[in-house]
């Protein structure tokens, strides 16, 4: 069973669980990899499918509602997919793949969104959205050089948000001010979801503790990032952690970010502690959106100065577009963590290796 985000089943290894010392040890002829996770061999959910389902769809409705009062936000339709020349799809980290296509009507190529964060932007300013105004759309979308685990699909499907902000509100207190509601929402939505699903034992805090990527290395120096998050989600079960992007005085970056959506001053993730996979489990990433003047020094930073070709920078360079804040809120996340489900295969339909499902199989997970 997959544990890690960072841990991928291997073909033909041999498993060996150990409920003592709460760890999974996968072999093979070459290597072995032991990995400190809760364990549970027989894994059961107290829901069956369809009552899984509906819970889905209860979790679904109730946290979008709750989500466009508390931003003030209005529901819009996304694309599926843009143009491959546009520079408006998300690069990630700039190594995945999208996936392409050819269409017939005019020869040009296309490809499939990895998130929505350009797009919004332009959106909001087609649709003449003003200050304190903002939008959210279902997005979804396919990362096909995504390592699936129990965490990880090649299919994303997340609540993408984005609202108009005034320059005089590019600040933490205003980023902190709006994830303090949307965390207030998540744990609001789960309490009414438990009132009509009684087999919900999920408790979530309310209250986020805040702490920067570097305030988090200076306190566990001698910690890998995802062991960080892990200890500092322990010990406060609501965390934003700010400020991903940049390098941190050890010369590493905490975590990859695309240097022309995010301000990596105002950003972060909200991670909630996972009782069921003893983890910090990270729901949303969001941040108050790049200016001109982050704009190219982020391009800069990254070696990406190519991008300002496109018209979605150029028009940051112009300040053509409205300063925004903005994020995802991943769909299946969320009712996995609300669900206290093991692996996110429980709550959306995608493909995984056959390894995959024969061990979910014998560990009695279902998947969808």
């Amino acid at each position: 069973m997959i544990i890690t985000p960072s841990y991928a089943i291997i073909p033909n290894g041999v498993r060996k669980y150990s409920v003592l010392h709460r760890t999974l040890c996968v072999s093979t002829p070459r290597k072995s990899v032991i990995m400190s996770r809760k364990i549970t061999p027989c894994y059961r959910t107290e829901m069956s499918l369809r009552e899984t389902e509906r819970a889905i769809k209860q979790i679904k409705n109730t946290f979008e509602s709750k989500l466009a009062h508390a931003l003030n936000l209005e529901r819009i339709s996304a694309p599926l997919f843009v143009r491959a020349n546009s520079g408006i799809n998300d690069d990630l980290n700039g190594v995945e793949r999208p996936v392409e296509f050819d269409i017939k009507f005019d020869g040009s190529r296309a490809v499939i969104v990895h998130s929505l964060a350009k797009w919004k932007r332009m959106a909001l300013k087609s649709y003449c959205f003003h200050p304190g105004e903002g939008l959210y759309t279902d997005m979804n979308a396919i990362r096909r050089d995504e390592d699936v685990d129990n965490l990880h699909s090649i299919y994303v499907d997340q609540w993408d948000w984005e609202k108009v902000i005034t320059r005089e509100q590019r600040t933490i207190e205003f980023l902190q001010q709006t994830v303090r509601r949307i965390a207030a929402s998540i744990c609001r939505s789960l309490e009414e979801v438990k009132n009509i699903f009684p087999s919900i034992q999920t408790e979530l805090s309310e209250k986020v503790f805040f702490i920067t990527t570097q305030e988090l290395e200076d306190l566990y120096p001698n910690l890998s990032p995802k062991e960080r998050e892990n200890a500092i989600t322990r010990e406060h079960s609501t965390v934003f952690l700010m400020q991903i992007g940049d390098k941190l005085k050890s010369g590493i970056i905490h975590d990859g970010r695309a240097p022309d959506y995010d301000d990596w001053t105002l950003n972060g993730d909200l991670l909630f502690w996972n009782e069921v996979l003893e983890q910090a489990f990270e729901v949303s990433s969001m941040g108050v959106r790049v200016d001109a003047a982050s704009l190219k020094s982020q391009l800069e930073k990254s070696g990406a100065e190519d991008r300002m070709k496109y018209k979605y920078h150029q028009m940051i360079a112009a300040d053509e577009l409205p300063l925004t804040i903005g994020g995802g809120i991943g769909q299946s996340r969320l009712c996995m963590l609300l669900l206290q489900k093991t692996h996110i295969g429980e709550v959306q339909v995608s493909l995984w290796p056959d390894s995959m499902l024969e061990e979910c199989k014998k560990t009695g997970i279902e998947i969808l």
